[in-house]
């Protein structure tokens, strides 16, 4: 180590070993379960596999794994898995680190296991991701309590609904009205449309924004009028602009000839 060479202990590098996936449910239930048995002994159970095999079957291909799981913390957690065997993977060794800094060659993967539930906890499998789903979905409220000079206020968590005392200066205050269209009266609809034709006498092509600020109308009432008068230009050099129809085109310009 002074060196800068680390030391490999080899003395179980033959060792056979599994290597297996399991799911998330099953290695919290093996930490839980061996935290809790490790006061009691220093190698606690937390499942046994179970090896079938039909004899008169010389090969492997009889052999079916089963593992059944010592104890869970939950009722609805499956117990039973199926092991699923496989021989063809890349060649893996197992290696491990000490709380002193020490490592060592546990040994060789000789066969490679996926868990699979088995059908007999297909019921409990169901219960448990129903019982996660509604976790999931189950929205908490807190109300946080904040001490300051002024008295004690209750002032909701980041995301949380809360409640402010009545005499408290943080009331709510009303929402403006959007825009100032409540401001603005409606003319007579011939007065207006006269505005109209003398506004496009000035220039052909007109933005609604503009035509509402130059005839101080609410937008919605205008745009009725302009349906009536106008086309609007989805593209072109024009675009987003009205723009007086035909018709009305030829009209204003025979009172300006007149």
């Amino acid at each position: 180590m002074d060196d800068g060479r680390i030391t490999l202990e080899a003395g179980r590098a033959e060792r056979s070993v599994w290597l297996m996936k399991c799911p998330p449910v099953v290695s919290r239930s093996w930490q839980s379960s061996a935290s809790s048995a490790y006061a009691s002994t220093s190698n606690p159970v937390v499942a046994k596999v179970v090896l079938s095999l039909d004899p008169l079957k010389p090969d492997d291909s009889s052999l079916q794994f089963k593992m059944e799981m010592a104890q869970t913390n939950s009722g609805n957690t499956p117990k039973s898995y199926t092991l699923n065997m496989f021989k063809d993977f890349v060649p893996m060794c197992v290696f491990s680190e000490s709380n002193q800094g020490k490592f060592s060659l546990e040994g060789k993967v000789e066969h490679k296991f996926d868990m699979e539930l088995h059908s007999e906890n297909f019921g409990d499998y169901g219960k448990l991701c129903r019982e996660r789903t509604n976790k999931a979905m189950t929205k908490t409220r807190q109300v946080q309590v904040i001490d300051n000079d002024h008295g004690s206020l209750m002032r909701p968590l980041p995301g949380m609904v809360g409640l402010v005392p009545s005499g408290s200066k943080d009331k709510r205050k009303p929402m403006p009205t959007k825009g100032s269209d409540a401001k603005r009266t409606r003319r007579d609809r011939g007065e207006l449309e006269n505005i109209i034709f003398k506004l496009f006498e000035r220039q052909p092509n007109w933005a609604l924004k503009q035509l509402v600020q130059e005839t101080d109308q609410p937008e919605q009432f205008l745009k009725e009028i302009l349906n009536d008068l106008c086309i609007y230009n989805k593209r072109g050099p024009n675009q987003g602009t009205h723009e007086l129809k035909p018709e009305y085109k030829r009209t204003t310009e025979e009172v300006n000839t007149t």
